[in-house]
């Protein structure tokens, strides 16, 4: 039994006077030597029209497509679990509706909670908890208030994942996906931005406000909906189980996102280990 059928994102052409070549999921081209294999029976076994016979020739062919992973027997769209589809929206509306749909689109049943904003006061667990969801989203169209996430760190202790977003004037930070014990939090993700600037009593400063703006940074609608689906995304890998794209993995990878321009840069976060306790001193 052969996994015949080209992996998503990798394609097979053919060039006029040189056979066949592959393109990758990177985008590069390379030369398949077909030798006295039947091209068009190579090609509908990957194509996974048909299921071809292979002789000695198409059986050399598989394999060599096997072994550089351009094969799979897998279902191209993971169906989203039922026992993951409740999602629970927190936040900013701009954000919340636009991710709502996404994940609505991608099977899951997302449920949005519009009172609580980025002026809302720190959720208890209970609240988060409300309703036993799969997984809770918290998203702000504006900086983090101090103490705003501390209960939702929590929420992988209960089994629930915890995925979130916020906006700081022109950047936005999509924050990794964390769904056990150990992984990483808010918290983590604060600490390591301090330690990482020189710049860090600003940054402080300017968490904790108050600031003084002008005229206000407008999510647009394109921005808004980038964010959403990079949320969308890393909360269907996490709940189909599918596998992480190339790059930092997605429980250890911060994602800034420029909103004037929609580019998008991945940074490695780990989590910060617990401080050992100062010795209590008598008195």
């Amino acid at each position: 039994m052969f996994r015949s059928r080209l992996v998503p994102g990798v394609e097979v052409v053919t060039v006029p006077g040189r056979g066949l070549a592959v393109r990758t999921a990177e985008g590069e081209f390379l030369s398949v030597r077909t030798q006295d294999a039947d091209q068009g029976s190579l090609l509908t076994l990957l194509s996974g029209e048909a299921a071809v016979p292979p002789d000695e020739e198409l059986d050399r062919l598989l394999r060599a497509f096997e072994q550089a992973g351009y094969l799979t027997d897998e279902p191209q769209h993971a169906e989203w679990p039922a026992a993951r589809r409740d999602v629970r929206l927190l936040g900013d509306p701009a954000l919340t509706e636009p991710l709502a749909a996404h994940l609505a689109a991608l099977g899951a049943e997302p449920r949005t909670t519009p009172a609580v904003t980025g002026s809302a006061t720190p959720g208890e667990m209970e609240d988060l908890l409300d309703g036993d969801p799969a997984a809770v989203v918290w998203c702000l169209d504006g900086p983090v208030p101090d103490g705003l996430w501390e209960s939702a760190d929590r929420l992988p202790e209960h089994g629930i994942a915890w995925l979130r977003c916020h906006r700081e004037g022109w950047q936005a930070y999509v924050e990794p996906l964390a769904a056990a014990p150990g992984d990483v939090t808010a918290a983590h993700v604060r600490a390591r931005r301090l330690a990482a600037t020189p710049a860090h009593r600003e940054l402080a400063a300017y968490w904790n406000g108050p600031r003084t703006s002008g005229a206000p940074v407008r999510l647009t609608v394109p921005a808004a909906a980038l964010l959403a689906a990079l949320l969308a995304d890393d909360l269907s890998r996490w709940a189909t189980g599918a596998p992480d794209t190339p790059g930092l993995p997605a429980r250890r990878r911060l994602r800034h996102v420029d909103l004037r321009t929609l580019t998008v840069t991945e940074h490695p976060v780990l989590p910060v280990p617990d401080v050992a306790p100062m010795p209590k001193k008598d008195r």
